[in-house]
């Protein structure tokens, strides 16, 4: 393959060169600038990621296109998913912003290590290869690691990072081979490439080499986005990593790792084939295996959520929860309802991860639900935001949580699936159990022993108010997102098709 045929395009991936540059300037800083200007990395990050989002947002004018040499695409589906993770990056940074101070850790290595996973993440929404999906998923997970572990003097953050690295080798050696078995049945790792090769005629041999990549596949992407039964490392790395990093692995990871799994698996394996194909063959296989999934993770999530005493490890479980809802969306084939639901997912978990940081302190002293107590009386300022966060978790109109799931169990029902609809609907009650208890507790219990109150920095105010806005905002002035979406699907149909 002569250079030629690369098709350099850097426009296509400019939002990936800032983020990558703004990553190597916070390196630079951190090696030649005196200690008080490295202060001002929080800064340099925000800059960094405010172009990365103008820059992508212009993304939407151009004709969707493929560059160098097929790997990566622009297309309504990238820009959008490449915005939400980019927004959860920037309120990563705020997040973190007092937290590095008051843990006293040295803040632009931090920063950069989420410029550096942004980059991971941006490539993962844009990727139009196979190889493209496990660059871009590995350059996530090895930044991840590290922040898992950040808190270096801590051995519960350490356990969480080695824990999050071992099991993290095993889904990447899932996905490389799946990978490896699809190109043998192929001879190509092209996602288009892939979507033409099963259309064609393909021998019993091929057929059962793409059958057992997908599988492969599957189990690594269930790995990345925490579906169950690939869900065991979660809580524990949850509860281990700094609050900032575990609200960042909720959100922002996890919608890039959803980009990619939808790109693959609803957008390419889910295109409509001839009906003795071997797509079609592998199209009701990976159907039914989601449903159950879906199912069992909903499920499995909400019951042991229920039981944790552990703020923290209940948003751990609330999250694998909220990955089985995702699931339906791919199900269902509706990639607007899946983004829309990333969008306000990263938007009120980030804000709940906001508050449940200001009140863990240093070193996470306070993170067990009972340290709620009473919290409404003494601190509106931060009982409110959150009570705003868990009734949309929960899916109570007039939040984004409630458009959000609306739009899944719609799609579901709409393309046939009545009984994950039903069984999503039983488990969004009894998550209302241990999303309003916290409430409950709040406003209706007092506090088991004196508790000072946690000082409201500017910061995380604004933080705050950001996520509060966000949320009502998807929740009663859905429109324009719903247009942008729309305006996006045109543009993703007239590539693929």
């Amino acid at each position: 393959m002569g250079i030629e045929s690369l098709a350099i395009n850097y426009r296509v991936i400019l939002p990936e060169i800032i983020l990558a540059a703004t990553g190597i300037v916070l390196m630079l800083v951190d090696a030649f600038a005196p200690n008080e200007r490295k202060i001002r990395a929080g800064v340099i990050s925000l800059v960094g990621l405010a172009a990365a989002l103008l820059v992508t947002w212009q993304l939407r004018d151009i004709p969707p296109q493929t560059a160098f040499a097929g790997m990566v695409i622009v297309d309504g589906f990238r820009v959008l998913f490449t915005l939400i993770v980019v927004i959860g990056a920037m309120l990563s940074v705020l997040l973190a912003w007092n937290f590095l101070d008051e843990e006293r850790i040295q803040p632009t290595e931090y920063y950069a290590l989420i410029m550096f996973c942004a980059v991971g993440m941006a490539f993962l929404a844009s990727s139009h290869d196979l190889i493209m999906v496990f660059l871009g998923m590995e350059t996530v997970t090895i930044s991840t690691y590290v922040l898992a572990g950040y808190r270096r003097d801590d051995v519960r953050s350490t356990e969480a990072a080695l824990k999050y690295f071992i099991l993290g080798a095993f889904s990447s050696a899932f996905l490389i081979y799946g990978i490896a078995l699809i190109y043998g049945a192929t001879r190509t790792t092209n996602l288009a490439g892939i979507q033409a090769a099963l259309n064609g005629a393909m021998g019993e041999p091929e057929r059962a080499l793409m059958l057992a990549g997908a599988a492969m596949l599957l189990i690594g992407f269930g790995f990345k986005v925490t579906t169950v039964p690939f869900h065991i490392w979660t809580p524990d790395v949850y509860e281990g990593s700094p609050t900032p990093v575990t609200a960042f692995l909720s959100a922002a990871t996890k919608a890039a790792g959803f980009a990619a799994f939808l790109r693959v698996f609803s957008l390419v394996f889910g295109l409509p084939f001839t009906p003795d194909s071997a797509g079609s063959m592998l199209q009701s296989h990976w159907v039914s295996a989601l449903s159950v999934m879906s199912i069992l993770t909903m499920t499995i999530a909400n019951l042991i959520a229920i039981t944790q005493t552990n703020i923290k490890r209940m948003l751990a479980y609330s999250s694998i929860a909220h990955a089985g809802y995702v699931l339906m969306g791919l199900v269902a084939r509706d990639w607007k309802a899946v983004a829309f639901y990333m969008l306000a997912y990263t938007i009120m978990n980030l804000g709940a991860f906001a508050v449940v940081a200001l009140i863990a302190r240093r070193h996470d002293e306070k993170v067990l639900i009972e340290d709620y107590h009473g919290l409404g009386f003494r601190q509106p300022g931060l009982s409110f935001p959150l009570t705003v966060f868990l009734i949309s978790l929960t899916g109570i109109p007039g939040t984004a949580g409630f458009v959000g799931k609306f739009w899944l169990f719609k799609s579901a029902w709409e393309a046939g699936f009545p009984v994950l609809v039903i069984a999503a609907v039983i488990n969004t009650v009894v998550a209302a159990y241990y999303y309003l208890y916290v409430v409950i507790v709040m406003f209706f219990r007092e506090p088991k022993r004196d508790i000072e109150s946690v000082p409201l920095p500017r910061v995380f105010a604004l933080t705050l108010a950001l996520t509060v806005f966000g949320t009502f905002y998807l929740g009663l002035l859905p429109e324009r997102v719903f247009q942008f979406l729309n305006a996006a699907q045109t543009a993703v149909a007239g590539l693929i098709r």
